[in-house]
C-alpha cells in the first residue's frame, strides 16, 4: 500500500531528523524532505465494514463514513493531496462531506481543513484542539521542532466538545469520547457503534513507539490512562483504526498499554537512580519491545519525550 508507505515514511523523517541548534522547521520543508514531489503521491483505499473506509495518503489515516446523510470523514491530511482525497472519495459516494472530524490539531492530520468547504463542511473538533489550531504553535519532537501556523478562520472546527459527544449520522450513533490529555490535550477518538469500529487519531499507533507532544500537554501516563479507557469502550470484535498504520485489534491496544507501563517503569527507575537522558537512551531500556515497535526508528523520541512528561 503505497499511501500507507507515504505515512510512515513521513513519520521517519518527523522524528529523526536532526536540526541543529533547534531550527525550527516548517511543514511543508517537513513534508517535502520526506517524499520529495508531493504531487506524485498516491491514496489509497481500504474497506473498513459496509459503509466505513479508510484512506492512505500523506499524513494521518482518514475515515470516511458514507450513506444516506452524505459523508463524514475522521481527519483531512494536507492540501496538496486533498484532490486527490476527494476522488478517492468520489468512487465511494457521490455525496458532499458534511463533517470532518479532527482528531486532533497536528497538521498532518488537520491541515487538509485549510481547502474544505466551509460553506458546506462542518469541522467538529475538541475545545483544546480548536485553540492550537487558531494560535498555532511549537511541535518539540525532542530532537527538531516544527513549527504549525495558526489556522483561518475557514479551517477552523465550528463545533467542539469537552468530554465528548455523539452525532446521529448515515443511520448511526457516532460517539466521540475524550478521556483527558495523552498525545495533546485535545485528542478525540471517534467510535462507530453500528460498525463497532474506531479511530484512535495518534493516541495509537499500530505499529510504532508513539510520539507525545510533551510540550503542549500529552503525557506517557495519559496515554496509558487514555488507552485503558478505551479497551473499556470497545470489545474483542471491534475494528481499531490507528492514526499511522495498520489496522488493528483491541489486543494490539492492550498489548501497547502493557509496554508503555513496563517502559515507565523503567525511565522512573532510571530517575530515581539520577540516570541523564543520554545515559537512558544509550541503555537497553527498550530492547524487548524494538522488533515490534521501532519499525520507524522512533525509540530515541519516544524515550526523550517520555522522560519529559515524567522528570
Amino acid at each position: 500500500m503505497r499511501g500507507l508507505f507515504y505515512s510512515l515514511s513521513l513519520l521517519l523523517i518527523l522524528f529523526n531528523t536532526t536540526v541543529s541548534n533547534s531550527k525550527v522547521t516548517s511543514t511543508e520543508e517537513y513534508a517535502r524532505n520526506a517524499w520529495g514531489n508531493l504531487e506524485t503521491a498516491e491514496v489509497t483505499t481500504r474497506k473498513v465494514n459496509e459503509n466505513l473506509f479508510l484512506l492512505y495518503g500523506l499524513g494521518g489515516n482518514i475515515a470516511v463514513s458514507t450513506g444516506n446523510d452524505g459523508v463524514l470523514i475522521v481527519d483531512s491530511q494536507i492540501p496538496i493531496i486533498f484532490p486527490k482525497i476527494m476522488k478517492a472519495i468520489n468512487k465511494l459516494s457521490d455525496d458532499k462531506i458534511i463533517y470532518t472530524i479532527n482528531t486532533h490539531w497536528h497538521w498532518d492530520h488537520s491541515d487538509g481543513n485549510l481547502v474544505l468547504d466551509s460553506d458546506v463542511t462542518k469541522i467538529i473538533s475538541h475545545s483544546n484542539a480548536r485553540k492550537n489550531m487558531q494560535k498555532g504553535g511549537l511541535i518539540n519532537m525532542g530532537t527538531t521542532i516544527l513549527n504549525q501556523e495558526p489556522y483561518p478562520k475557514n479551517a477552523l472546527p465550528v463545533i467542539t466538545h469537552e468530554n465528548g459527544m455523539s452525532l446521529y449520522f448515515n443511520d448511526e450513533k457516532i460517539d466521540l469520547l475524550h478521556f483527558g490529555p495523552a498525545h495533546t490535550t485535545g485528542d478525540t477518538v471517534i467510535y462507530f457503534t453500528n460498525q463497532n469500529a474506531i479511530h484512535l487519531g495518534d493516541v495509537f499507533f499500530s505499529n510504532s513507539y508513539p510520539f507525545i507532544d510533551v510540550d503542549n500537554g500529552g503525557s506517557l501516563t495519559g496515554m496509558i490512562n487514555y488507552l485503558e479507557k478505551i479497551v473499556l469502550v470497545i470489545d474483542k470484535d471491534t475494528i481499531v483504526m490507528p492514526g499511522h498504520g495498520e489496522i488493528s485489534s483491541i489486543s494490539d491496544i492492550k498489548e501497547t498499554i502493557e509496554m508503555l507501563k513496563t517502559v515507565k517503569n523503567r525511565i522512573l527507575i532510571s530517575i530515581k537512580n539520577n540516570q541523564s537522558l543520554e545515559q537512558i537512551i544509550s541503555s537497553n531500556i527498550t530492547k524487548d519491545f524494538d522488533k515490534k515497535y521501532n519499525t520507524l526508528l522512533l525509540r530515541d523520541t519516544f524515550i526523550d519525550r517520555a522522560y519529559a512528561s515524567l522528570k
